[in-house]
């Protein structure tokens, strides 16, 4: 019998698969077929800080506010709705605004806090370091603030990810939530407008978190979760194979509904009863780099020599020519 019991930033999870913030966190009856669909812990749609870019001073508060009622509502909704663990997406705009979100999140209830750090570094001015120690301040004040466990969501354009991870940890995460995805607008040739454009995430979008979580397992001493990709069972499988505690979940379910979640859940149990896994904790990490039989495997990045080892690559014209011939 297959237990998929899991700990996650200390809470205990009856499954790995975590509904991701998103639209199908935000309604209380979708919360609780989450929960039927066997959902482990949703998280909520975050709670922006309204920035003076956007708006005046006047409206800017009134934003704030608003967003901010809101979601701690939506927190409280959430809490009398489902047993399973409620973690609280917060995405503020100043260190002042970071620490009120995150307090008022633990007041209005919330099990865990995950820190959404989505800031596009479009100033000219400021260099990658000292964004990098705005993120790990900014994070150190919340982790002070609250009693709560808290988790950074990061980006995938950190210089050096592995050192950015250790200095979260320093900074007191209880995890690390691999990746942020920033939506990225598009061009209407027909109105000649640039206009917001969401892309569900795509089975090709596994492959970072993958990386970076079989990276650093055994490395750093917290929680590790996967975002991006996950459509299937073997996908969820993939991650906790490299290290990961929990597998979030969002555009497959937008895709083919919140029942998608229970095919997951039974694809991966049907694998790991075919490999002989009883629980999570036994399959945990077994293909880490930390515990693979080819470590370089994580880190080989010259194209050639992938090439050359992959049987699935289709390669088209001059280019496959030059491989073949050695060129």
């Amino acid at each position: 019998m297959v237990n998929l019991q899991t700990t996650y930033l200390g809470l205990q999870l009856k499954s790995p698969l975590i509904a991701s913030s998103g639209p199908l966190t935000r309604d209380a009856d979708d919360l609780r077929r989450l929960e039927d669909a066997g959902a482990g812990a949703v998280v909520l749609p975050s709670i922006f800080e309204a920035t003076l870019k956007t708006s005046g001073p006047a409206a800017c508060a009134s934003l704030a506010d608003r967003a901010l009622t809101e979601g701690l509502e939506r927190i409280g909704k959430a809490k009398a709705a489902v047993t399973l663990p409620v973690v609280a997406s917060i995405c503020g705009a100043t260190r002042v605004g970071w620490v009120l979100y995150a307090r008022e999140a633990e007041r209005a209830g919330a099990d865990a806090i995950e820190c959404n750090l989505y800031q596009v570094p479009s100033e000219l001015n400021v260099p990658g370091a000292d964004l990098e120690t705005i993120y790990v301040e900014t994070f150190r004040a919340v982790k002070a603030a609250v009693r709560l466990p808290v988790a950074a969501k990061l980006t995938p354009f950190f210089t050096s990810m592995s050192n950015i991870a250790t200095r979260f940890e320093i900074a007191g995460a209880d995890g690390l939530v691999f990746f942020n995805r920033f939506y990225q607008p598009d061009v209407n040739l027909e109105d000649l407008v640039v206009e917001p454009r969401v892309l569900l995430s795509s089975a090709q979008d596994l492959r970072l978190p993958l990386n970076w979580i079989g990276l650093l397992f055994g490395r750093v001493h917290l929680s590790l979760a996967g975002s991006g990709g996950v459509h299937n069972g073997g996908d969820v499988a993939k991650l906790l194979l490299v290290g990961a505690d929990a597998t979030m979940v969002c555009s497959s379910l937008l895709k083919e509904g919140i029942g998608h979640l229970r095919k997951v859940e039974t694809d991966l149990r049907r694998w790991m009863e075919r490999h002989e896994y009883a629980t999570i904790g036994q399959m945990k990490g077994v293909l880490s780099q930390w515990r693979c039989p080819d470590p370089t495997a994580f880190e080989r990045v010259q194209y050639m020599e992938a090439v050359r080892g992959e049987k699935n690559v289709v390669l088209t014209g001059r280019e496959a020519w030059r491989l073949l011939s050695g060129e």
